[in-house]
């Protein structure tokens, strides 16, 4: 399952967004994947996250595999969007 979202962070991904990020993907039981342009990144890795420097208004594709894959993903989403 996947899905596409928009940045929406006036600073882009930074420090303590991907920190949320690593910490609510870590609740599910599930391997996530962001991907950005050619990059893709364990969403679970806070340096990997960081490593993208995405900037605002850019667009991201999550990507989940497992039980809690959608409710992952959405949790997700909602921190970006």
């Amino acid at each position: 399952m996947e899905k596409t979202i928009v940045v929406k962070s006036t600073v882009g991904l930074h420090a303590s967004l991907a920190a949320k990020i690593v910490q609510a993907a870590s609740k599910y039981s599930v391997d996530i994947f962001l991907h950005y342009k050619t990059k893709t990144i364990d969403v679970k890795s806070i340096l990997g996250l960081m490593s993208l420097a995405i900037p605002s208004g850019e667009n991201v594709v999550i990507e989940a595999t497992g039980d809690q894959a959608e409710a992952a993903i959405e949790d997700i989403a909602s921190i970006l969007g």
